[in-house]
């Protein structure tokens, strides 16, 4: 009997229970959060990744269903239902409605509209338009802040092609406002997605909307501050750090003001002050002289620059500066923001890059940051820095990101997968379009395992007629094709005569392939991706090089070991001039060099396709009108990808440039106007990435026992000392 009465018992209780349960999914207060697992060697830490009941203490649960509702009334959109796969067939082309009279756009929404504009994906023509982006500045929602902007619900829904909201991306970064800081936008959203940062976990939409990070308004457009990751060991001189406000009152101070506690002043510094706007007086607590006085002692970017870990607590919003600032700083970020969604999470794998905790672990953080190796926290610095230069250095990086995975999803059958987001030189570089198997980019042969084919293809560039059997490009066509690593050779005929007869070209061992320009004398025709390039070596050569099998060879074999590089002979160097605040171009021979020119070099013909596809049009139409600067732009775009110099081979004893005369008609570097144009070159394809991509080296490789007094019989490039 007793039996049958704690069966009764427990049966009411388990659906007293479930009726509890159904009760708080109706009314939205409980949700059941990711579990984050953060890899912290040897330890795992298991966390919940939100936590309700920290959220939004000053609203009932009725007024946030009601702010949820209104703004989100699409909240279960995905890219299936809310949006129109048709409008994107001939590719992902992203309109900006022009602006209306009178209206004012911050400096933060300008950069991002001018980001927009010059990517590759920017279209005038809005009947061309896959993606739609407002005019309307909607980054700061709070509507105590002077950038609020009016009307915002009304100017939206008047546009043409609102529809709803389908196929258009919203920025934002401030939502709600004081005291609660609610996600209010002020407007509905509709079907459009969201760019948000300081992004909930409740109200965001997986694979729809994108969380960004928040950035202040001198976030560098183009370019970007550099990371501060060094070659020094991996400890440092603090363990955890934060400097920051304290909010007395409200949404967001209950971690903050409980950090005294892990505070020890030794190697655990975490500052706070409450002395902040205009009201603080008069809410001070008694330990706000004392935190104040702490506060000044210390500098934050020293903080920052000398510890292993940065806390990043959630401030009034679920987002805050401090975490691009340790990235910039290659501080580990340790984040207490219960329910934020990270930036980019749908690509980057931040387990490998933070610590993501609980709130209410506060007290934990210490102990779990200490338990972290040597070689664990280099790793993460590691990939902190790749990250920050990849997607957060600039607003242009945010930017593109965002589009491109937007990009991703329309094309998923050709999207990147998640080792091309999280590796180097990162998603924004390597094209799905060209591929989506990773093994077909140099820049992941060695984390895969796989070298590069063993033979390569050709590419000589012609601008002047074929007059004889002994012109430079037949002698230099025979040459070539007597390397063992030679596959075929291609000949771009660029020339304004007419495409000789097949007898007029040498007789050779491997395929020989002209392919006839479409436009006379366009220089960047020649890192056109051609199909019939197979191999994946290109050795790019001007008609006029004069190179041996023996340094064709040689070139080869060094390029193997260095496939993402340009490998080749004609170096050339950059410096800045001071006396004219400009960089110049200098073909001096010195030390060191920071560019190998494309008239006799190997590189990988992936290349091509990003030359082509990558570099906006019109960079490629400026090279093209003025017939030069192809191959240093050729370099700049390399040494951007891979954060690394090109690398030069064995200089000939006697090496100048061959100035062919070809009947009346000289070679181009035969022009006085040619050195003064590629000065401005260097300008003006600084001013497009916003910095110096370039870097120097002073590394020559030689074959072994080169110049060596030894016989000649020992050595395997023989010719190359005949030279």
């Amino acid at each position: 009997m007793q039996a049958k009465k704690r069966y009764l018992l427990v049966s009411v209780g388990a659906g007293l229970l479930f009726l509890v349960y159904l009760w708080a999914l109706q009314i939205g207060e409980f949700h059941f959060g990711n579990i984050w697992v953060v890899l912290t060697s040897p330890i795992f830490f298991f966390v919940q990744a939100d936590s309700p009941q920290l959220h939004h203490q000053h609203t009932s649960p009725r007024e946030r269903r009601a702010i949820r509702d209104n703004i989100y009334k699409n909240k279960r959109c995905r890219m299936e239902t809310c949006f129109d796969f048709s409008r994107c067939q001939s590719g992902f082309r992203v309109y900006i409605y022009p602006p209306q009279r009178g209206d004012e756009i911050s400096v933060t929404y300008q950069k991002i509209l001018s980001s927009i504009e010059e990517s590759r994906f920017h279209t005038r023509d809005p009947s061309r338009a896959c993606l739609f982006v407002l005019a309307v500045d909607t980054l700061d929602r709070d509507q105590l802040s002077v950038q609020y902007v009016q009307n915002v619900r009304l100017r939206i829904q008047n546009l043409p092609t609102w529809n709803d909201g389908r196929n258009h991306l919203i920025f934002n970064l401030y939502s709600g406002t004081w005291p609660d800081y609610t996600e209010d936008l002020g407007f509905g959203v509709g079907q459009a997605m969201l760019a948000k940062a300081s992004a909930d976990v409740v109200n965001f939409r997986p694979t729809f909307d994108i969380s960004i990070p928040l950035f202040s308004k001198d976030h560098p457009l183009k370019g970007g501050g550099i990371g501060y990751l060094t070659d020094a060991p991996p400890s440092r001189k603090y363990l955890l750090v934060f400097k920051g406000k304290r909010y007395l009152t409200g949404i967001g101070s209950e971690t903050r003001n409980a950090l005294y506690h892990i505070h020890n002043g030794d190697d655990v510094i975490l500052l706070t002050t409450c002395k902040h706007g205009k009201d603080w007086e008069k809410h001070k607590d008694s330990r706000c002289d004392r935190d104040n006085e702490e506060y000044s002692k210390f500098d934050y970017q020293e903080l920052l620059h000398n510890s292993s870990f940065c806390l990043v607590p959630r401030g009034r919003r679920l987002g805050s500066f401090r975490f691009l600032e340790a990235l910039q700083a290659a501080c580990i970020p340790v984040i207490l923001s219960n329910g934020w969604e990270p930036p980019f999470s749908e690509v980057i794998e931040w387990r490998k890059a933070a610590i993501i905790g609980d709130e209410r672990l506060l007290l934990q953080v210490p102990s779990i940051t200490r338990s972290v190796g040597h070689d664990r926290i280099l790793a993460l610095r590691q990939q902190i820095q790749f990250l920050w230069d990849a997607y957060f250095s600039s607003v242009a990086k945010i930017v593109s990101t965002t589009l491109e995975i937007i990009q991703d999803r329309i094309d998923s059958h050709v999207s990147r997968n998640r080792l091309l987001w999280n590796s180097l030189p990162g998603g924004l570089y390597a094209l799905p379009q060209y591929s989506a198997d990773p093994t077909q980019f140099p820049f992941y042969y060695s984390i895969l395992g796989k070298s590069p084919s063993q033979q390569f293809t050709a590419l000589i560039h012609t601008v002047t007629p074929l007059q004889s059997q002994m012109s430079p490009v037949v002698k230099l066509i025979i040459a070539v094709a007597k390397s063992k690593f030679c596959a075929q050779i291609v000949v771009l005929w660029n020339c304004d005569k007419p495409l000789p007869p097949r007898n007029k070209w040498p007789s050779t061992s491997v395929p020989l392939t002209v392919i006839e320009g479409l436009t006379k004398v366009t220089m960047s025709s020649r890192f056109f991706p051609h199909e019939v390039i197979l191999t994946d070596a290109i050795l790019s050569l001007d008609e006029d090089s004069v190179l041996s099998t023996n340094e064709v060879d040689f070139a080869f074999t060094v390029w193997q070991s260095f496939p993402e590089r340009i490998v080749g002979y004609p170096a050339r160097s950059h410096y800045w001039d001071s006396s004219r605040s400009r960089w110049g171009y200098t073909s001096k021979w010195t030390n060191d060099y920071s560019m190998v020119l494309t008239g006799a070099a190997f590189y990988h013909r992936y290349y091509h396709y990003l030359y082509t596809h990558y570099v906006p049009a019109s960079l490629l139409t400026t090279v093209d009108h003025i017939a030069n600067c192809e191959d240093i732009l050729m370099n700049f775009l390399i040494s951007t990808v891979t954060k690394q110099p090109p690398i030069k081979v064995t200089q000939k004893k006697q090496y100048k440039e061959t100035l062919m005369m070809q009947g009346s008609k000289a070679s181009r570097w035969a022009d006085p106007d040619h050195f003064a144009q590629r000065q401005t070159c260097m300008n003006v394809f600084t001013h497009w990435l916003g910095y110096m991509p370039l870097v120097h080296s002073q590394m020559r490789l030689d074959p072994v026992l080169f110049r060596d007094q030894v016989s000649i019989l020992r050595k395997k490039y023989r010719d190359i000392e005949k030279l």
